[in-house]
């Protein structure tokens, strides 16, 4: 067997790949409830509303009501005089649009993504699972196997475990929503997966990485070790297509940022051209000068960003339990 460190993470509560049985998995054309979702770091609520078809968005500081829309699939629900803040949700899966940013793909506790990709080193696999079909790849032996047709054998809110047969041999695919981290190259993944053929077993780890880090408006505590003027104001939000923004103290930001399997960088940021105090400029300056020489970020133990420069300097940020507008 093959390790990876696995780290534990704020948001989930599951030991392993234990995947203790519970009840299976509710697939229908719209919601398949009210619920929970999880917009990669970003947690949601549908609720329902007394004596109307509107139903309650929650999430952070705010409930925003949504009206029922025509949808040629699943259940759209649209803000009134705000068409670009709404949620689709079909089955465990939706999507949710606030003021017109999208967010990652909106799963149940449990679910995984419409496409989920995993991977393992030592020796090196892959696989992705869509629509319960599994392309499998395996480097040590130049195969790669396409339409393995999966058997859901459990469904709870840690994860999702399947089973198939192929090629004369037996699968069993194990996924859990725990963070993992890749001890050949260093990153990490928002779940950790267990492959087993005919008894031999691989372990590896999967889902989408930009979900470790999208969804959240992050607020920076501590600086390099240098600690932050009293009052002052800096933030990083991982936002779609690569894109990056936040406060930088005195003046606004915005730019790129692209995540590898090898680490996490900037791209040049644009700001806005405020003066303030001395200080604050300089605290600016220093923390856009360290955004540039990011080489890596990740989930720290207690659910903590870290982005760390190549001199071993980090930026450390929490999750904002408010939204500010």
């Amino acid at each position: 067997m093959f390790m990876r460190r696995v780290l534990p993470l704020s948001v989930v509560a599951v030991v392993g790949l234990g995947l203790a049985a519970c009840a299976s998995n509710p697939q229908s054309d719209g919601l398949s409830e009210y619920g929970s979702y999880r917009c990669g770091q970003l947690d949601i609520r549908i609720t329902g509303s007394e004596g109307s078809d509107l139903v309650g968005l929650e999430y952070l500081n705010r409930r925003v009501l949504l009206k029922p829309a025509v949808a040629a699939s699943g259940a759209l629900y649209v803000a009134p005089g705000d068409p670009d803040t709404r949620f689709w949700g079909k089955g465990e899966r939706g999507t949710l649009t606030l003021r017109g940013q999208t967010y990652p793909e909106c799963l149940e506790p449990g679910a995984i993504e419409t496409s989920f990709r995993a991977i393992g080193t030592e020796p090196f696999w892959s696989a992705r699972i869509q629509q319960n079909q599994m392309t499998l790849s395996r480097l040590y032996d130049q195969e790669v196997i396409d339409d393995i047709a999966l058997t859901e054998t459990l469904a709870n809110r840690h994860g999702r475990a399947y089973e198939a047969e192929f090629n004369g041999q037996s699968l069993e695919f194990r996924i859990a929503h725990q963070l993992c981290e890749d001890n050949m190259a260093g990153a990490q993944y928002p779940a950790q997966v267990r492959l087993t053929i005919d008894g031999e077993t691989y372990v590896g780890c999967g889902g989408d990485r930009e979900r470790l880090f999208r969804g959240a408006e992050w607020i920076v505590e501590d600086l390099a070790g240098t600690g932050m003027i009293d009052r002052s104001r800096m933030t990083v939000e991982f936002l779609a297509d690569g894109r990056v923004a936040g406060q930088a103290s005195c003046n606004r930001y915005m730019g790129s940022y692209q995540l590898t399997g090898e680490g996490l960088s900037f791209g040049q940021q644009a700001t806005t051209m405020m003066a303030c105090a001395p200080a604050l400029m300089e605290q600016e300056r220093r923390f856009l000068g360290l955004m540039s020489e990011v080489v890596d970020g990740r989930i720290g133990r207690n659910g903590e960003l870290l982005l760390r420069t190549a001199a071993g300097d980090t930026i450390t940020a929490f999750r904002s339990d408010s939204e500010n507008q």
